[in-house]
């Protein structure tokens, strides 16, 4: 029986409830650097072991190797109650080689490509349960369908294709019952607000788009998911790295090196933080758990030791104060919701 000291929260209407942290698996897929096989999988099992009980991965991560490394992790824990999570819109194909553009550094000699189609769909959450080694696959996003992948040419035509297709498999796969939530995974909060709008969904993973440095998503989507019931996940809560690191010597934001004014907004609320006894990063992995919409931040770790360092700062204290300073300092609107 694992014991966590990790609060749970509900994922939307779904009936399912996960815990506030949750387990990312891009990194797995050897994202930035090629990762030892027995760290990759000894990470899953210390997330489990912390009591985590929500697993994020895709296809897209390292082109089908995550899912393969969080199943070994699945099968050594023994944990039954993990909500799995995993996501739809490309399609494995084994013999047609890699090609380049995915962006990982390792990962399966196997080819993906786009597919939002009814049929697509389903495939792609066959090879999916087949790489994780499982009967069962919780919660169902519809990956990448923003500007950010597809380009302002193609977002209207890939939009309507996962409307028509992926959409319409999912929703009957849930009404099924053989999945229990379905959502999409994009970079952008206007792509969450269109898809939840056009259909019903229980959920959706938004990265990069609400954090302690940023928060697009606020005035408008925010709203909207609360009044449908949509619980949020929140990938990229420290803005590709900045909010971790600080404004330090080529700190990344949103995957390229930090502009100056980035640096000096990161600089100012360090500042704050600092006043108060708080390490930045800690701050920055609390305050997303203020709104809520937000059910669990999917946070991505490569060894053990970061998987016990993020619980350790998400239970740790932080003062009231530190963000009535911020709100003070105007490095906070006044009207952004933050942790009790």
């Amino acid at each position: 029986m694992t014991t966590s000291t990790l609060a749970s929260r509900p994922l939307g209407r779904s009936g399912l409830e996960v815990t506030t942290l949750g387990f990312g698996g891009a990194p797995l897929g050897d994202l930035y650097a090629h990762i030892d096989e027995a760290t990759a999988i000894a990470t899953v099992e210390a997330a489990l072991a912390a009591g985590v009980n929500l697993v994020d991965t895709s296809p897209l991560y390292g082109h089908g190797l995550s899912e393969h490394r969080i199943g070994a992790g699945l099968r050594r824990s023994g944990r039954k109650d993990v909500v799995i999570s995993t996501k739809v819109g490309r399609v494995a194909e084994p013999f047609a080689g890699r090609g380049d553009g995915s962006g990982y550094l390792g990962g399966l000699p196997h080819g993906l490509r786009f597919d939002y189609s009814y049929d697509g769909t389903m495939r792609s959450l066959e090879q999916s349960a087949l790489r994780l080694g499982v009967d069962r696959i919780d919660v169902v996003l519809i990956h990448d369908v923003d500007v950010w992948t597809h380009g302002r040419e193609q977002i209207e035509s890939r939009f309507a294709e996962a409307m028509a297709g992926a959409y319409r498999a999912l929703d009957r796969l849930r009404s099924a019952g053989a999945v229990k939530a379905i959502g999409v995974g994009v970079n952008e909060a206007e792509m969450c607000e269109r898809f939840a709008n056009a259909g019903d969904f229980d959920t959706m993973l938004l990265a990069g788009r609400y954090s302690l440095l940023e928060q697009p998503g606020l005035a408008s989507f925010m709203p909207l998911a609360q009044q449908k019931g949509i619980g949020l996940m929140l990938g990229g809560v420290f803005n590709s790295g900045i909010l971790a690191t600080g404004p330090v010597a080529g700190a990344k934001y949103n995957y390229q090196p930090a502009p100056p004014e980035i640096l000096a907004r990161v600089a100012a609320i360090e500042a704050v933080c600092a006043r108060h006894g708080v390490p930045l990063r800690r701050a920055a992995l609390q305050f997303p758990l203020g709104h809520p919409a937000v059910a669990s931040l999917v946070m991505g770790a490569v060894k053990p030791e970061e998987v016990a360092d993020q619980v350790t700062e998400l239970s740790a204290p932080v003062p009231a104060a530190l963000w009535a300073e911020l709100k003070a300092e105007g490095l906070l609107g006044a009207d952004v919701p933050v942790p009790a």
